[in-house]
């Protein structure tokens, strides 16, 4: 099952590409899963994603930063790295982990850490919410910018199966804060225990639900034929008048009634 929202993020991303309706000549991919996406983009240039990116200025006419912002020290750096490697009118599309990802594996371990070992360290690595992961476009440099999201519900045996799942994805705690003492054994079965009670599956209560949720960022390099807001007070034609109802006079007095007195 590892990979599989790999493929996930792979559909979507192709669907977006399609909406864009416009070929692309020299795109870029960074992501630390070369062999995973290697196929999708035929002839794109592969990049790890490293703290300084290995892409050249203006050379691109799409770059994609595919399940990687979410490890990202930097994610902005990242974005104004990307945006730096576009062409103007270049397209930037991004898919990462977000911030709804595993909400369930976090809780059962935070009460089993609490219960066994007196206390709380960091286990699963905090995931921005969409709004943030938004704003991240246009301190970016992009133009037109779009972030949404999709969440996921996967349903697996127990906790342990979740877990060989993201190792098996790459997708195992990185924190640099992290435990790094060793972990008593009885840690990661109450943890299991209280996942089973607190979250099983809507459809079969013997297994456990996980929730996934991917965010899709899009943004353009900027170029003088995209569309852009009117500046204010260019306006041709009132709002007022488009709604047939009177425009609000800031100078007006109210009028008093005799019974208002």
């Amino acid at each position: 099952m590892a990979g599989f929202l790999h493929d996930e993020a792979m559909i979507e991303l192709q669907e977006r590409l399609q909406d864009v309706n416009r070929g692309f000549t020299s795109p870029a991919l960074v992501t630390a899963f070369p062999s995973v996406w290697q196929d999708f983009l035929p002839g794109a240039r592969m990049v790890a994603p490293n703290e300084v990116l290995d892409l050249e200025p203006g050379a691109h006419d799409l770059v994609i930063h595919a399940m990687a912002l979410h490890w990202a020290d930097d994610p902005v750096g990242q974005i104004v790295q990307c945006r730096r490697a576009l062409m103007p009118d270049g397209l930037f599309l991004s898919v990462a982990f977000g911030g709804e990802t595993l909400v369930e594996l976090r809780q059962a371990l935070a009460m089993a850490e609490t219960e066994v070992m007196g206390g709380l360290s960091p286990r699963v690595a905090p995931m921005a919410e969409i709004r943030d992961m938004g704003a991240l476009l246009q301190r970016g440099g992009l133009a037109l910018p779009v972030a949404d999201r999709l969440p996921k519900t996967v349903t697996y045996p127990d906790a342990f199966a979740l877990m060989a799942d993201l190792r098996a994805m790459g997708e195992t705690n990185a924190l640099v804060d992290r435990h790094r003492a060793p972990v008593q054994r009885a840690l990661f079965g109450r943890m299991a225990e209280i996942y089973a009670a607190r979250f099983p599956a809507k459809d079969d209560p013997a297994r456990i639900r996980a929730t996934y949720e991917l965010i899709f960022l899009s943004g353009w390099a900027p170029h003088d034929s995209q569309q852009k807001p009117l500046r204010p007070g260019t306006a041709k034609a009132r709002l007022a008048a488009a709604l047939g109802t009177s425009e609000f006079d800031e100078t007006a007095q109210p009028v008093l009634h005799p019974s208002d007195d």
